[in-house]
């Protein structure tokens, strides 16, 4: 692990929560890599209820994208912020 992926885990400590920009809560379960690039992954729960998916669905998003900053609307806003 370079320093890089180790300061970027670092800002995604376990059982913290988070807030997707669309306005769900994530809580985060553990931070694994990629069987095949060994990519760092995110592991987290919706901390809401989805007819698709059921309750608390679990979802995987790779570390440097969870933390990635997007453009809404013209403005650039964080895709997931720490609460």
């Amino acid at each position: 692990m370079n320093a890089q992926e180790e300061e970027l885990k670092t800002q995604v400590p376990i059982d913290s929560v988070f807030h997707h920009y669309k306005g769900k809560r994530y809580k985060i379960l553990a931070i694994g890599r990629h069987h095949e690039d060994l990519e760092y992954q995110v592991v987290y729960q919706g901390l809401y209820h989805s007819e698709e998916f059921g309750d608390g669905p679990i979802w995987v998003r790779p570390l440097k994208m969870f933390l990635e900053t997007i453009e809404v609307e013209g403005k650039k806003i964080p895709r997931f912020r720490r609460e």
